[in-house]
């Protein structure tokens, strides 16, 4: 399939059209397009999403579209400011990352991703993880985010080097039972056990998505949305800070926040 990348100060080739083969099946209409205009912003792709420049079998198609086997996508050229070169990613943050990585094997590779980093660049963000390893790997590398983390949080980050990987690691994380999520955080406070074993605190809280206009998701708390459950644990407290546990029981985004 085609694979096209956005030039810094030139106008890309014409409207081209691409038939999605059996590896893209499934994915999201919006991080097909990251993944095909790497150094384009996040918030230039969505931009274009709501143009209705990108097309799908012919007809509009919102950023969340599931793509299917046979679909075509109409990809617009994209004109990349003179002025806003591709940042280059300091040699140090190179060595970092590939020191940092903890386990590596022809399907996936697993890094202990430091605090301070984004998993990806945009909205102001110059560079993240996938894109120093990108960078560090060559474009001919196929490296995927199986999941994300936040900026400040440190822990292990899944990066898949096949879509196949991709949708197998995604799919686990998704089904409850499947993956064992843990997250520890230190909070200001002493924190109160609950009623659950052990002093558990069961936080149940639907979760409803709403995408920016700047490409950015912003994740609230609705009756309507995905259900959402994470067990907290206290593990230790001392003075006015405690650390705790928090489990989660479901994989929704932004749902430990």
């Amino acid at each position: 399939m085609s694979n096209l990348n956005a030039t810094a100060g030139n106008r890309g080739p014409g409207v081209r059209y691409v038939t999605i083969d059996a590896r893209h099946a499934g994915q999201r209409l919006d991080n097909f397009l990251l993944a095909q205009f790497r150094d384009a912003p996040r918030s230039l792709i969505y931009r274009i999403l709501r143009k209705g420049e990108v097309r799908v079998n012919k007809g509009r198609a919102s950023a969340s579209q599931r793509l299917q086997t046979g679909d075509v996508v109409r990809l617009p050229p994209i004109r990349m400011a003179a002025d806003q070169p591709r940042p280059k990613i300091p040699a140090g943050w190179i060595a970092q990352l590939e020191n940092a990585i903890i386990h590596e094997d022809d399907c996936l590779l697993v890094i202990n991703k430091p605090p301070g980093l984004a998993v990806h660049g945009g909205g102001g963000v110059p560079f993240g993880v996938i894109d120093i390893l990108r960078a560090s790997r060559g474009k001919a590398a196929m490296l995927e985010l199986a999941h994300r983390l936040d900026r400040d949080t440190s822990g292990c980050l899944l990066l898949a080097k096949s879509r196949e990987v991709l949708l197998n690691l995604q799919a686990q994380m998704q089904s409850e039972g499947t993956a064992d999520k843990r997250y520890r955080a230190v909070v200001k406070g002493r924190f109160k056990r609950g009623k659950g074993r052990d002093g558990e605190v069961l936080v149940n809280a639907p979760l409803r998505k709403n995408i920016l206009k700047g490409g950015e998701r912003m994740v609230l708390i609705d009756p309507n949305g995905k259900p959402a459950q994470t067990v907290f644990r206290l593990l230790e407290a001392r003075d006015n800070a405690s650390l705790v546990e928090a489990q989660l029981l479901t994989g929704r985004t932004h749902q430990v926040r």
